[in-house]
Order: C-alpha cells, then structure tokens, then sequence
C-alpha cells in the first residue's frame, strides 16, 4: 500500500499577484509564476516544507486552500472517497507532461487533492 503522503498544497485566490506578495513579505516564500497558466506560481519546498503553488482561483472556487496527497489511482480514490460521504469536486484530470490530479470535498466540506506519482506523456 502506498504512503499517501502530502506532496503539494495551493492557496488561491481572486488576484493572485496580491497574493503572492503578501505571502512573498509574510513569510519571505519565492515563488516562480508557470507560464501560461495565469498566474500559477510555484513555491519550492527549501520555502515550505512541502512544495506547493499560490495563484488565481477559478469562477467556481475564485478562493480555496487544498492539500494534495499522492495516491496510485485518482479514479479509484475520487471513488472511495465519494462512498464514504466525500463529493468529487474535479474528477481525474490530465496535464499532460505535468500531473493527473482530482479534487474532492470531504464530509466536513474541506477540499483535497489527489495527485499520481506518475508524471503524464499525454493521454
């Protein structure tokens, strides 16, 4: 059985410049913006602890935090998760040459993330 640990996290929100500067002079984080993905910037892990991203959130969910644990199957797990009172809020999406991941809200209505180990050629 797979660890399911934590491997990325994201602070989203409406202005994403704004928000990276203020996280920039809070806690002193650099984050590097990945183009063409408005706004997406990625903060490494030698800042945090655990790498993640800051950027612009969505019209759905224009704010929101997440954690992404790291899973074998999205699929699978959005599934798992949606039989023990989760709801799937992204099903398994491919990036490709980026990341497959999936969102869920849990019964709390927290958001997670589920992330392949496996870095996508494309699909």
């Amino acid at each position: 059985m797979a660890s399911h640990k934590i491997v990325h996290w994201e602070l989203m929100g409406p202005d994403a410049s704004a928000l990276n500067s203020f996280y920039h002079d809070l806690f002193g984080w650099k984050s590097e913006e990945v183009p063409g993905f408005g706004g997406y910037s990625m903060v490494a892990a030698d800042d945090t602890g655990v790498g993640g991203a800051i950027g612009a959130g969505n019209e759905h969910m224009p704010a929101y935090q997440a954690m992404y644990v790291e899973v074998d199957s999205v699929d699978e797990h959005l599934a798992k998760a949606e039989a023990t009172g989760g709801t799937t809020v992204t099903p398994r999406t491919v990036i490709p040459g980026m990341v497959v991941f999936g969102m869920f809200r849990d019964p709390a209505g927290n958001l997670v993330g589920l992330v392949e180990p496996e870095t996508p050629a494309g699909e």
